[in-house]
């Protein structure tokens, strides 16, 4: 019997459809997504250093050199969506420690979590997390880990952005598509408003991809691993301006930007590049929407 199966049959749980439950069941790609962190591991503890030499990592010092430029800051807290059945926090508790946090929305799992970990049991919430005020939680910076539900996962990068204050990394799966739709360049095809707006405040990585029998049940799409780490600075913009252009931009994206973005032509002519209104939404990167919301916010 497999794993998931006699580990959810004293539970009598089922995956949920209507939450978008695929639960992990490779335990070597969720280690990968926890290596994939890329922040200081708790100073008592080895098991960092040994899991990578396991890996073969030690042998990739060019690459290790470049990923400890990107670290956080050590003062961080680190926080799991949707940990399900544990099979990530089998491989973060033991780095972080009470510095790790999880929020899980199926109430039928969190006994479980809090019975396997019950050092942290009172920074297990059962809650969606979407509508988690992470302000009030956490004073230092975080960086957010998890396996994301399909359904809603422009959702949750919408929160990331929203509290990119707060969130300073995100490792996260998501399905292969939205994956690539978020890292995907101007003139690509996916290339979007989601692509645009994380862009604006992360650097992204696409880092792999996960196959369908990876999950059970297995989901009818290939997953993906990306990582976002935010920016040093913001846009030098009004931000909610910036989001209402691109939002704009790409409702009409079929059109050129002088048509989709006619509600502010009265300010068309304080375009140095004239020529940006002939473009369509998808030929622009996330620098010339920047730049519009500069140029635009000085007259409105």
């Amino acid at each position: 019997m497999h794993w998931i199966i006699k580990y959810l049959a004293p539970m009598f749980h089922q995956p949920k459809k209507r939450l978008g439950q695929h639960f992990l069941q490779d335990k070597n790609i969720a280690e990968r997504i926890c290596d994939a962190l890329i922040i200081p591991v708790c100073e008592d503890t080895g098991r960092g250093k040994e899991r990578r030499a396991e890996s073969g990592e030690n042998e990739r010092s060019e690459e290790r050199k470049e990923e400890s430029e990107k670290r956080p800051e050590a003062n961080f807290s680190v926080l799991e969506v949707g940990p399900g059945l544990g099979v990530l926090t089998q491989f973060l508790y033991p780095l972080y420690k009470d510095k790790l946090f999880l929020v899980e929305i199926d109430n039928d799992l969190i006994p479980a979590l809090k019975s396997n970990y019950p050092l942290i049991k009172d920074q297990i919430f059962e809650k969606d997390f979407l509508e988690l005020d992470l302000g009030s939680i956490f004073k230092t910076p975080v960086a957010v880990i998890g396996n994301f539900p399909y359904n809603i996962s422009s959702q949750i990068l919408f929160k990331i952005v929203d509290d990119r204050r707060i969130v300073q990394i995100m490792v996260g799966m998501f399905q292969k598509e939205v994956a690539q739709r978020v890292v995907s360049l101007p003139g690509n095809k996916v290339y979007g408003l989601l692509s645009v707006w994380v862009q604006c405040f992360y650097n992204i990585e696409y880092l792999f991809t996960v196959n369908e029998g990876s999950f059970f049940p297995p989901p009818k799409v290939k997953s993906a691993v990306i990582r976002l780490i935010r920016k040093e600075s913001e846009p030098e913009c009004n931000t909610k301006l910036l989001l209402q252009i691109i939002k704009a931009a790409f409702n009409q994206r079929r059109k050129t930007l002088r048509n989709s973005l006619g509600e502010y032509k009265m300010h068309f002519e304080k375009i140095k590049d004239q020529e940006l209104l002939s473009k369509r939404a998808e030929t622009l990167g996330y620098e010339e929407y920047i730049m519009l919301a500069q140029v635009f916010d000085k007259f409105i």
